[in-house]
């Protein structure tokens, strides 16, 4: 089939819109299919059909064990879409959540409400096969562990109003998209979904604050509140049986849940809130022993946050700034060892989220609008990053090398433009398991749609 880019496929549409005349009706025009990026000289294709279809969140497993099918939420429930083909398979109908693909089984993992509480299910993507694993206590489940045989979840002692509504971003205009959710400090308890709401905040000096700062006094404000209230509870649920154990309990705002995705009884989770007000990234085992701070803090409003694993797990790499919104690093930890490796990137480069490749040797960002935490002029790009050490000079090595911070630099590529992107909505970018390609969801044409961009330059 012979594919057209982006700019062909809109000279026909107004072609055939002069063709019917000037009182035709407006028709919302179809999203390009394939185009290759005049900015990058990267081929994107879309991989979704119907809008408001969205990937996953950054950390959350959406693959088959085969790496030849892509899980994705739609309006109607949960579908697979085949890499190689672009075939669409709804796999689960209704309204669900979907907590992750288990990397053994091929099954994917999600909680559905009804009136009788929170119960979690699996589907096979293959046989479509269902099981009842359990009720949650209360709260929500949010990740897997590598065996596939404990979920993960946490809940309040209290029950608490709901957050902001999730919706749909209607502003995809250059103009309109300025204005974003997410101050690089986000809640993240919605896995597909970014929260938005009128906060009416205003300044000491009366003036109104702008959506980025109404978020960060509402995060300060939940923060507190919660402090305030009996401790939250960190729970695991066997996928055999459904039982509940209680891992851990604090009186902290407890989020982010993830499992390593190789090590089935290491945990991580962050204390959420406004970065600089939290120690936020935290290990301890499925036992509630070896409770670990994994950052500590050496400056005053230094940040870290939206944490997650090497494909071999071996590292917890993270966002840090020295201070927040001035210096900017992609961040990494060993959990085992204790060995830290900090990679330098400039303001423009800064992304809501980075991930890593599952071999380790690239990095990927989604970028972020200049309101966010970074106030980037030019920095609506989803990124390709290449990691950089700084050797020793001469091979001369300190004698407390191993102890000290292994720096280097990311030196990055520019995949895909989005200035028609509507940062509301975070794109949340994955590497495909063969690596040839990075998912996002963007609402660049209107609705979210899928998307994935070719590593390689298109020839």
């Amino acid at each position: 089939m012979k594919r057209y880019p982006a700019a062909c496929l809109l000279a026909l549409s107004l072609s055939v819109a002069r063709a019917l005349g000037a009182d035709a009706p407006a028709a919302a025009a179809e999203p390009p299919r394939e185009w290759i990026d005049p900015a990058t000289g990267h081929r994107i294709v879309r991989l979704s059909d119907e809008p408001g279809t969205a990937s996953l969140y950054f950390h959350q497993n959406a693959y088959s064990p085969d790496g030849k099918k892509l899980v994705v939420t739609t309006p109607h429930g949960i579908s697979t879409i085949t890499l190689a083909t672009r075939a669409i398979d709804e796999v689960v109908a209704g309204k669900v959540n979907v907590i992750v693909v288990g990397r053994k089984s091929g099954d994917v993992y999600y909680s559905k409400r009804s009136e009788e509480g929170t119960f979690i299910f699996a589907t096979n993507l293959d046989t479509k096969a269902t099981r009842q694993i359990g009720k949650v206590p209360r709260g929500g489940v949010s990740s897997l562990n590598a065996d596939e045989t404990l979920l993960l979840g946490s809940y309040a002692a209290v029950d608490e109003p709901r957050g902001p509504r999730a919706v749909e971003p209607k502003a995809t205009t250059p103009e309109a998209a300025h204005r974003s959710s997410s101050s690089g400090q986000g809640a993240g308890a919605g896995a597909n979904a970014t929260y938005q709401a009128d906060y009416n905040q205003q300044r000491a000096d009366g003036q109104p604050t702008t959506f980025a700062e109404s978020k960060e006094l509402s995060l300060h404000d939940t923060l507190a509140r919660i402090r305030s209230q009996p401790p939250r509870t960190l729970f695991t649920m066997s996928t055999t049986t459904g039982e509940v154990k209680i891992v851990h309990q604090e009186s902290e705002w407890i989020n982010h849940l993830q499992f390593s995705p190789t090590d089935p009884n290491l945990i991580m989770f962050c204390h959420e809130g406004p970065w600089h007000e939290v120690d936020r990234l935290w290990t301890i085992r499925t036992d509630g022993t070896g409770l670990t701070l994994m950052h500590a803090r050496t400056m005053n409003m230094e940040i870290a946050g939206h944490e997650f694993f090497s494909g071999d797990g071996k590292t917890i790499w993270y966002d840090l700034q020295t201070p927040r919104g001035e210096v900017f690093w992609v961040a990494g930890v060993e959990p085992a060892t204790g060995r830290r490796t900090w990679y330098a990137l400039e303001r423009n480069e800064w992304s809501v989220h980075f991930n890593v490749s599952p071999d380790g040797t690239l990095f990927a960002g989604d970028g972020g609008d200049h309101e966010m935490v970074a106030h980037a002029p030019d920095g609506k790009w989803i990124y390709l990053f290449r990691p950089q050490g700084v050797p020793d000079v001469a091979g001369i090595k300190a004698p407390n090398s191993e102890g000290l911070i292994h720096p280097g630099r990311f030196v990055s590529e520019r995949l895909v433009n989005m200035q028609a992107h509507n940062y509301k909505l975070e794109p949340n970018v994955t590497f495909t398991p063969d690596q040839k390609w990075i998912i996002f969801r963007s609402n660049m044409h209107g609705g979210t749609q899928v998307y994935a961009v070719e590593i390689e330059k298109a020839k």
